[in-house]
């Protein structure tokens, strides 16, 4: 046993997030931690890591213990190179060694300056004297382990980087217990992959809050579930858990069923039955009353989310057209000749290393940026949602209510208005939440305050940029209910591999070098892609004598008839007359004054319009098939 609290008590004004709650963390366990946002999960771990105090609790441990802690967000203050902040989680006796480096590195620069190599020969004999070099063999051990260049300036690494230089800092102190809050946001899924068998192979206890169902099941081994004020341990892994978690849930319904059952009886008997008494059942009473307080202590199962897409006329069949379309920023190609057509009721995720280009790409086909060569042509009808994963679109200085809706109490939902705080419980914001500043809200609550944003506008067309952060995994599978259901056409980003799975029908793969490949399905094939090039060159086998395999033979193209001939020549411009016209008339029935004209005929017009948007997409299955 490391660590073990009795009785642990918590509470900030409202319902207690820990109530007399039990906690144990053995040697090497790796135990993931769930809860809904808001439930007190990474209070728990400040309060392991000892940043806040508990109201009440009895904490045993062993003499000693070390705590190691990666926080949800980097810190934006950190500076100098990564083996300088990497050092810093040793503390004191670190920071000489760090200055050694940074004076090694300046006087590389400036050679001649003996101010600068008097003080160096200082610290090394200072590190000689104290055995610090013992520390930067250390530091460089766990740098190596991480796969970190130690001289790199800390401020240029990528998000997914900056994260793995804040886990060697929090593993240089060779920690007994290591705190993970949410670890797998920003990094990609190579840097995700590579976390869980670091993790796994890590000789140390881990207790960790994600909301990455892939990386929980590869990860813990055991899981610790908060629920209204209680800790619950399971001796098992995610899938299991999650059988069990639904049985206990029910047990719990039915044994609640069957008291409130005998306490509305109890309570009929109170009010009617002494009428026909001269004496009452004392004991029957008091047994009344007790079961009055249990009632009113109950903490009932907090409500799910309700997620309901706003319905939006349907688009047109195509939706987005992208020719060979190039993109460079800073000299460094993103984007090389791509091409691709979006239908209607698509559902595409796009995925790639951290840096690559993904939100570059969703700029250039929602045409907020032009191509440097190459054309984007959106389709009709289009009403575009956007989730941005940043969460810029949210105003620090208004509440929760004004941020979903400034413009006034009442919101109108599928033609059917509702007051916006109603409306704000389907998301589980209180009415006292939903007046509050936005400032008091976690990561979880704000991801959940944009989708209710979001929800609110009629959309056929979705783009959500890593809608999974922070969220938690309840929601996380409600949203995926959802977006099985839309209707609509739908451009995800994310680095949730279950959740890309079960969600997208495509995948559109930045590979690097401006090259971009797109897969049937989820990630898992792009995965495969990725694995086998790693895999590649300790499989590459030495030369040999033996003359190399000629390459397989291409297939032999069939000859075109002359009619076929005469089509090819032809569509092009039968394609582009008919997209003039179907232009035409979406313009001309948009405009207000064509259902003011009684000569309008629209019926006759929208299924000339629905009958040209088929053409058009058996020209183009055509004009494919032939070229």
């Amino acid at each position: 046993m490391l660590l073990s609290y009795r009785n642990l008590t918590v509470s900030f004004g409202g319902p207690k997030l820990l109530d007399n709650a039990a906690l144990t963390i053995d040697k090497r366990e790796r135990i993931c931690l769930l809860g809904r946002n808001g439930e007190g999960k990474s209070t728990l771990l400040r309060i392991i890591n000892g940043q806040i105090e508990a109201d009440k609790g009895e904490l045993e441990a062993i003499p000693g213990l070390r705590i190691g802690k990666l926080d949800q967000e980097v810190p934006t203050d950190l500076k100098g190179t990564v083996f300088e902040v990497v050092a810093d989680g040793l503390g004191q006796a670190a920071r000489t060694i760090a200055e050694y480096h940074h004076l090694l590195h300046e006087l590389g620069e400036h050679p001649d300056d003996s101010g600068i190599a008097d003080r160096l020969d200082a610290i090394q004999h200072e590190l000689d004297q104290t055995d610090g070099w013992a520390l930067e063999h250390k530091v460089e051990n766990i740098l190596q382990r991480t796969e970190l260049d130690g001289d790199q300036p800390f401020a240029d690494l990528s998000g997914g980087n900056k994260r793995r230089a804040l886990l060697a800092r929090a593993l240089i102190a060779e920690p007994h217990i290591l705190l993970l809050d949410e670890p797998t946001n920003h990094l990609d899924m190579p840097g995700i992959r590579w976390l869980e068998e670091f993790l796994r192979k890590a000789n140390i206890a881990l207790l960790f809050v994600s909301h990455d169902r892939a990386f929980i099941q590869r990860v813990g081994n055991k899981i610790l579930d908060l629920d209204r004020g209680q800790l619950t341990r399971w001796e098992c892994d995610y899938d299991t858990y999650l059988e069990r978690k639904a049985e206990l849930l029910a047990g719990e319904a039915k044994q609640q069923a069957v008291f409130d059952k005998k306490l509305a009886e109890e309570e009929v008997w109170i009010r009617k039955g002494i009428q026909a008494r001269r004496t009452r059942n004392e004991g029957r009473v008091r047994a009344l009353k007790k079961m009055r307080e249990e009632r009113a202590q109950r903490r009932n199962l907090q409500g799910k989310s309700k997620l309901d897409l706003v319905d939006a006329q349907a688009s047109g069949r195509k939706v987005v057209t992208i020719k060979n379309i190039s993109y460079s920023w800073d000299s460094e190609l993103l984007i090389r000749d791509f091409s691709t057509t979006i239908w209607r009721g698509d559902k595409i995720g796009i995925v790639g290393l951290n840096g690559s280009g993904k939100t570059t790409l969703l700029n250039l086909i929602l045409k907020k940026l032009e191509p440097q060569s190459g054309s984007v042509t959106h389709g009709t009808k289009l009403e575009v949602a956007y989730f941005d994963q940043h969460r810029a679109q949210l105003d620090e200085k208004l509440s929760v209510a004004e941020n979903v809706h400034p413009a006034g109490e009442m919101v109108t939902i599928n033609g059917k208005p509702r007051h916006i705080l109603s409306y704000l419980q389907d998301f589980l914001f209180t009415p006292q939440t939903s007046r509050s500043p936005i400032t008091k809200l976690s990561g979880g609550e704000r991801a959940r305050l944009l989708l209710a944003r979001l929800f609110l506008q009629p959309a056929n067309v979705l783009v959500l940029d890593e809608p999974t952060n922070d969220l938690d995994i309840e929601t996380v599978e409600l949203l995926e209910e959802r977006l099985l259901e839309y209707s609509g056409t739908l451009l995800l980003v994310s680095h949730d591999r279950s959740f890309l799975d079960n969600v997208v029908t495509s995948t559109i793969a930045l590979e690097g070098d401006g090259v971009i490949e797109e897969y049937v399905g989820g990630c898992e094939a792009w995965l495969r892609k990725e694995d086998a090039k790693e895999a590649a060159p300790a499989a590459t086998q030495p030369a040999t004598d033996h003359a190399p395999p000629s390459p397989p033979s291409p297939a032999p193209k069939r000859k075109l008839s002359n009619k076929e001939r005469e089509t090819l020549k032809i569509l092009p411009g039968k394609i582009k007359k008919m997209e003039t016209e179907l232009a035409d008339l979406s313009e001309k029935m948009a405009s207000a004054e064509y259902y003011q004209d009684p000569a309008s005929d629209l019926t006759g017009d929208a299924k000339r319009l629905e009958s040209l948007e088929t053409k058009i997409l058996e020209a183009y299955e055509t004009l494919d098939a032939l070229s």
